[in-house]
């Protein structure tokens, strides 16, 4: 696979984005770029002799001009967050360390596809939206992946199915307003609410939708108060949409990107499903939802631009 990703940020989800990337084999080429270049180093020369055992892909630490050509840019620079700390906290710090870096990487990259996978990361898609010059259909962050990933593995250990058999997905903000449109949630084409009573074998347990949805919201803080961070699950939800990325046939993925009327909803990025490829956004999907469920995204919506009000971009 003849395509070249470079990656801005060498810390716990950079590095394990750049290992996830060459186990999956999904780059030819990768560059890490990180302010401290020890670090970048470090990080690269320990993946690239892994490489032996996995196939011929280049990794190696580098500086903005070394990212020229890239097919992707992947952006996971920034604070992480701390015990406590919600990801809205993050929110100027971070917007500066990334004010500092769009003008660089734009240069060098001014045709690739830009991954913003730092937090907040509704917010800083939407500052590289509106600052970088880069089209928005090239932009998008990984948004409520990650989300929709813990709903479907939590039904799948309720119900002790694949996850692969369970259908649905997160919208809204990659935090505390984000929501399940249940509305669209299938195991195997029977609605969640049906599958229990539907099922002719030993009796299923019941779930609680809210505790499903706490789950999804509270597993990040859990990780971090654990380990300090998180790294594993986003470096995995990374692959899966660069993967995505590499094909001509698009994808459904609730993906972080402009909104432009949707529901009602412009000027914010957050998560709904939407059509994307190897040429970035074809568009969104506005799925049939309730008319409470329109109301929980555009609450949404209103929270992530209240924040946008008070940020300096």
């Amino acid at each position: 696979m003849a395509n070249k990703i470079t990656i801005i940020g060498a810390g716990q989800v950079g590095s394990t984005v750049a290992y996830a990337l060459t186990l999956r084999q999904l780059a030819s080429e990768i560059v890490i770029i990180d302010i401290i270049k020890e670090k970048a180093m470090g990080e690269a020369m320990d993946i690239r002799q892994a490489t032996p055992f996995v196939g011929p892909i280049s990794v190696r630490d580098g500086d903005y001009e070394d990212a020229k050509g890239s097919d992707i840019v992947i952006f996971t620079s920034g604070v992480g967050r701390k015990p406590g700390q919600s990801r809205l906290d993050l929110t100027q710090t971070n917007v500066d360390i990334t004010k500092s870096v769009i003008p660089l990487v734009t240069k060098a990259c001014p045709n690739a596809l830009y991954v913003i996978v730092a937090n907040p990361v509704d917010i800083l898609t939407y500052q590289f939206v509106k600052t970088s010059g880069i089209p928005a259909n090239r932009i998008f962050g990984t948004g409520t992946l990650l989300d929709t990933a813990r709903f479907r593995a939590r039904i799948a250990e309720t119900y002790k199915v694949g996850a692969t058999n369970v259908h649905g997905y997160v919208f809204g903000e990659h935090g505390d307003s984000s929501f399940v449109p249940w509305s669209l949630a299938n195991i195997g084409s029977i609605p969640v609410d049906n599958f229990a009573k539907s099922f002719t074998g030993e009796k299923l347990p019941d779930f609680d939708k809210n505790d499903v949805e706490d789950y999804i919201r509270k597993s990040g803080g859990i990780i971090i108060g654990a380990k300090k961070f998180t790294n594993y699950g986003i470096a995995a939800t990374t692959a899966d949409l660069v993967e995505a990325l590499n094909f001509h046939t698009d994808s459904v993925l609730t993906i972080s990107s402009m909104m432009n009327g949707e529901y009602g909803i412009k000027d914010v990025c957050l998560s709904i499903p939407t059509l994307v490829g190897c040429n970035g956004i074809k568009g969104h999907i506005a799925a049939p939802l309730t008319d409470d469920e329109v109301e929980k995204l555009r609450h949404s919506a209103e929270c992530l631009k209240d924040v946008i009000k008070q940020v300096n971009f």
